[in-house]
This record gives C-alpha cells, structure tokens and sequence, in this order.
C-alpha cells in the first residue's frame, strides 16, 4: 500500500530555516507528481509547492524565492526547504502524491 511518511518539522524564529523531507513507499515514485500542502487552524489547506517525476517544481506566490522542492528518486524522498520563515507559515505540512497523503509534520515559527 501506498505510504508517505513527513519529518523534519519544528520550532523556529523569524528568519531561521527548516527542511522537511517526505519519503514514500508502496508505489512507483519517480511516476509522480508530489505536493507540499500547509493548513493552520481554521485555515483551508493551501498548495505550497509541488514537483513532477521529471523534476519540474512549481510554487505557491507566497513562498517564491523562499522555499525549494526538490526530490530524490534513488530514495524516494522529496525535500522542501524553507528559508527566511515567516510566522504565517506556521501550519502543518503534508506531502500528497497520487492518492496518498501523509500525516503531516508540525512547523511553527514563532515571534
């Protein structure tokens, strides 16, 4: 069965950085198309980045120039680094691919 398993979160102040990593298993990966999703309380799950089998990432305008996706298919693991981080991207990140979805890892950037 397919499983996506999310770490890397924490706590960090302004400005600081974090890097999440997302490995799957039970699939073909390097197929696929994986997104990073965010949703903080009361808030709807947002897009932030996503990067095709073949390696080509798109991104949230709201984390251009901040965050990188990028994957590994040897270790079926894609990555989202985020730099300069902001108190309104706290929220807990899950990665998507195809129809699975992981359960999250908690991000909270504090003041």
């Amino acid at each position: 069965q397919l499983q996506l398993v999310e770490s890397g979160g924490g706590s960090v102040q302004p400005g600081g950085s974090l890097r999440l990593s997302c490995v799957v298993s039970g699939s073909i990966f390097y197929i696929y198309t994986v997104t990073w999703y965010r949703q903080a309380p009361g808030n709807q799950r947002e897009l932030v980045a996503s990067i095709t089998g073949g390696g080509i990432p798109n991104y949230a305008d709201f984390v251009r120039g901040r965050f990188t996706i990028s994957r590994d298919n040897f270790k079926n693991t894609v990555y989202l680094q985020m730099n300069s981080l902001k108190p309104e991207d706290t929220a807990i990140y899950f990665c998507q691919m195809a129809r699975g979805w992981g359960r999250g890892t908690q991000v909270t950037v504090s003041l």
